[in-house]
């Protein structure tokens, strides 16, 4: 096997036109066309593409390439991501009703292999009536059945045990879960 050296030959952009991009692709998946992509506590940057295609220099009728390209995380890019379908079938013709889906659980498998963690600080999505809903946890321990019930609203709770107080929780304060997920109570005294 014959390794390379790398040879910056230049700068193709500056760190702050770098940046302004990065944010510029954060904010399609968070607040635009790219909103299918998004994944809830990670900075996913991307930019949907839908091209008509041309023969002989005119465009065909209703033949177009959908794209997505993608970036995790968008702050720090470990892993870039670029599909492209060929002519869809029987659906809209936006890229981001076809490829965005796809693209989506590419990246939570990119997310797996690479290990990557979640981080505050992403552009917050822009959330639609038919998007899930995710709220993070507060921390109950300490608490009345009766308090945690108002503090916990957004999910179904399960207690064991017994007594008069929180002694546990699962999942921790912190975790954020999709509305109306369970959250474990352990009782005591």
């Amino acid at each position: 096997m014959e390794h390379n050296s790398k040879t910056v030959v230049r700068e193709t952009i500056s760190d702050e036109t770098s940046e302004i991009m990065r944010y510029a692709l954060e904010s399609v998946v968070a607040l635009g066309g790219g909103k299918a992509a998004y994944i809830d506590g990670y900075r996913i940057g991307g930019k949907t593409g839908t091209a008509q295609k041309a023969v002989n220099g005119a465009y065909l009728a209703n033949n177009y390439i959908m794209s997505f390209v993608g970036i995790v995380p968008s702050n720090d890019p470990a892993a870039v991501l670029y599909i492209a379908i060929d002519n869809p079938k029987d659906t809209a013709l936006l890229s981001s009703y076809t490829t965005t889906p796809i693209a989506r659980r590419i990246l939570l498998d990119i997310i797996e292999a690479l290990d990557i963690e979640k981080q505050e600080g992403g552009i917050e999505k822009d959330w639609e009536w038919s998007d899930k809903v995710y709220y993070e946890v507060v921390d109950v321990v300490g608490k009345t059945p009766s308090e945690a019930k108002e503090l916990l609203s957004h999910f179904a709770l399960e207690y064991s045990g017994s007594g008069e107080k929180i002694i546990s929780q699962s999942p921790i304060a912190g975790t954020r879960l999709e509305d109306g997920s369970t959250v474990k109570l352990m009782l005591g005294d």
